[in-house]
């Protein structure tokens, strides 16, 4: 989103500031009064809430990217991640397995329908971690506090991730396809206008590439496919 961001200001002159956060969080600071004026959450279950509830610019909604659900972990580690795959999560090295709470982010609750599928959720329980964000995930897997992590791989593949890691990436049919979904909210600051400008800037041909770059998929790319 910050690299969006610098593209959209270079191209339109309107300055934009970003609050990164849970999806379920942001979604209880929309509903205190929170003045943003575009909420990109990481599913769709939020902002159609949001939408249920007036928040929600009419005909705003709109599907703008695909979600992928890796394991990551330090390459101090030793954990031979690419080779054991969920297998890993059973290693008697692997203390602590982090991942975002399920209850308020969906990158969390993908990580523990992943578990399940894998046959794996009730083994792997009392070695949870649960951090208040995909980011923070990635910090106690960085500082060691947990030897592996459920992460988006966009947060993999960010400039400001460390370098210092190797990931395997979760089949799509492991978890609900993670469609992620934007509205323009009807508390925001800015013109109306401008929030529009923004979606479709981020829906547009420059948009998609950054997207792409950060491995998202496009939600084109699925259409006719099982979710």
């Amino acid at each position: 989103m910050k690299e969006v961001a610098r593209s959209f200001e270079a191209r339109t002159g309107h300055r934009v500031r970003i609050s990164i956060g849970a999806s379920g969080t942001i979604y209880s600071q929309i509903t205190n009064g929170a003045p943003f004026d575009v909420f990109l959450s990481a599913d769709t279950t939020y902002p159609e809430r949001l939408a249920q509830e007036g928040f929600v610019r009419p005909g705003s909604l709109s599907v703008y990217a695909i979600g992928r659900l890796v394991l990551w972990t330090r390459l101090a580690s030793e954990i031979d991640i690419g080779r054991l795959q969920m297998k890993c999560l059973t290693l008697a090295k692997v203390r602590r397995v982090a991942i975002a709470n399920p209850g308020h982010a969906p990158y969390g609750r993908a990580a523990m329908e992943a578990l399940r599928e894998f046959g794996l959720e009730q083994a792997i329980k009392p070695k949870l971690v649960l951090g208040e964000s995909a980011s923070q995930v990635l910090q106690f897997v960085s500082a060691g506090a947990a030897q592996v992590g459920f992460l988006p791989l966009s947060l993999v593949l960010a400039e400001s991730a460390p370098k210092d890691g190797r990931y395997w990436v979760i089949p799509e049919n492991a978890h609900t396809r993670l469609e992620q979904a934007a509205v323009i909210l009807k508390g925001g600051r800015a013109e109306p206008a401008v929030a529009s400008r923004f979606l479709d800037f981020l829906k547009g041909s420059e948009g998609k590439t950054l997207l792409e770059k950060y491995g998202y998929s496009l939600p084109q790319a699925h259409q006719g496919k099982k979710p």
